[in-house]
């Protein structure tokens, strides 16, 4: 059998460990089976496995092979969504609910790093990056909003403080926040990965879910999941595929939308010239609605990336995609040789904020994260293994989220948010 390779990224080519698993090739019974071994998958399968469940994980691909594997590498704290706009949508009580769980998925991935020795690059620290007045205003708020919910590692750069941080003169004035950081993000998964298989767990890449049986009024209603060459029967099934879930589920297609994002990855640069980018070595992103994200990796090279694509997919040449980006911010890179360059999906939302809930009794969902995923993917793994605990308080307040259908529907939906992105884009330039 031809197996699926990862993409052609910094990441994979610089993976601790690139061993495959096997394919699913028989009839399997279990408590918990898994759809998806990224970072939701993953994370929900190692907490539920220190639980003592046996649980099994089906991935369509490779571990990491989505966003979990592709993704900027940063960890951000709270949502896509800040914790004020859930209290003005959805009201005090479940805005508390959420925001005392913003800052929590950062913890978990260092806990995760530390139990079970990690090696992911981690490094501490991130900046949010101000362009202008507005922005430096709304970090401001930001920095209020968080010391509420308990963030007390949070630095107001002004405009000389995030020159000595970032070697560019873009910017008038950022927010760092200490409890942010960056790492490796498919070695954070495949570290994760094999202590859930230390644990006993099972993971079946290349293994394609072409069919589920939700058996809902039949007695147990254990869900039943097809790949080509097998089977799981199961008493919870986790649905976490994200935005490379496909048709497979079409009331959750339906209310999100793949986009697509892409990085690059410069040579390698001289350890003085990678220094003098970002001296105390933060990762940074800056303020706009299509913001652009990058850090200097652990070997020396500056990763960058940024933009999106509606509807998923990679424009037609990512180099020249990100270079005008990189260039305007570092212009001392110049020219400066490409030696990755790929790109990847995530789900995107109506609301920009998760979407967690049950099909039915037995059958849960969790994705969406709007390309804020790093964190919260680890804190929901959590809450699905406090749900299957018996404790759901947590997973029904994101569950509470109402979510909403694309303007246009599935036709229309990635021209009209693509016109709501200009809108957003332009207001950006102008300082409004």
């Amino acid at each position: 059998m031809k197996r699926t390779p990862h993409t052609n990224s910094y990441y994979a080519a610089t993976a601790n460990q690139k061993s495959d698993r096997p394919p699913l090739t028989e009839a399997l019974d279990t408590q918990i089976c898994i759809l998806g071994a990224g970072f939701t998958g993953i994370s929900s399968a190692l907490h539920l496995a220190e639980a003592g469940y046996k649980v099994i994980v089906l991935e369509a691909a490779r571990i990491g092979f989505g966003a979990s594997g592709r993704n900027g590498g940063q960890l951000v704290n709270s949502y896509s969504r800040d914790i004020d706009t859930i209290e003005n949508n959805y009201g005090s009580d479940l805005g508390s609910a959420l925001g005392n769980m913003a800052f929590e998925g950062g913890n978990i991935i260092r806990e995760r790093i530390e139990k079970y020795n990690i090696d992911c690059d981690y490094k501490e620290g991130g900046i949010f990056a101000a362009f202008n007045d507005k922005q430096f205003n709304e970090l401001k708020e930001q920095k209020a909003l968080w010391e509420r919910y308990g963030n007390d590692q949070l630095e107001l750069l002004n405009e000389d403080a995030i020159r000595e941080h970032i070697a560019t003169d873009r910017y008038i004035g950022g927010l760092l926040d200490h409890s942010g950081g960056h790492i490796h993000p498919l070695n954070l998964v495949l570290g994760e990965a094999a202590a859930f298989e230390s644990l006993g767990g099972q993971i079946f890449e290349d293994s394609t879910v072409i069919k589920i049986d939700r058996n809902e009024h039949t007695p147990g209603k254990r869900p039943k999941v097809f790949t080509e060459q097998g089977s799981i029967t199961c008493d919870y099934l986790l649905l976490a595929g994200n935005a490379y879930m496909g048709g497979l589920v079409p009331e959750l297609s339906a209310k999100s939308m793949p986009c697509g994002t892409q990085i690059v990855t410069t040579e390698v640069l001289d350890e003085s010239t990678a220094r003098s980018l970002i001296p105390k070595g933060h990762c940074v992103e800056d303020c706009n609605f299509k913001l652009d994200y990058y850090r200097v990796t652990r070997d020396n090279r500056l990763l960058y990336g940024g933009g999106v694509t509606y509807g998923g997919g990679d424009p037609a040449s990512i180099e020249q995609f990100v270079r005008g980006h990189l260039e305007k911010t570092f212009p001392q890179l110049k020219g400066v040789r490409f030696d990755y360059a790929w790109g990847g999906d995530f789900l995107l939302t109506m609301s920009r904020l998760p979407q967690l809930g049950r099909l039915t009794d037995t059958i849960y969902y969790a994705q969406g994260y709007s390309g804020h995923g790093v964190t919260t993917t680890h804190l929901v793994g959590k809450l699905v293994a406090e749900t299957i605990k018996g404790h759901a308080e947590r997973f029904d307040s994101f569950a509470a989220l109402k979510h909403y259908p694309f303007p246009g529907g599935r036709m229309f939906r990635v021209p009209y948010t693509a016109i709501g992105a200009f809108y957003y884009g332009l207001r950006d330039k102008l300082g409004i």
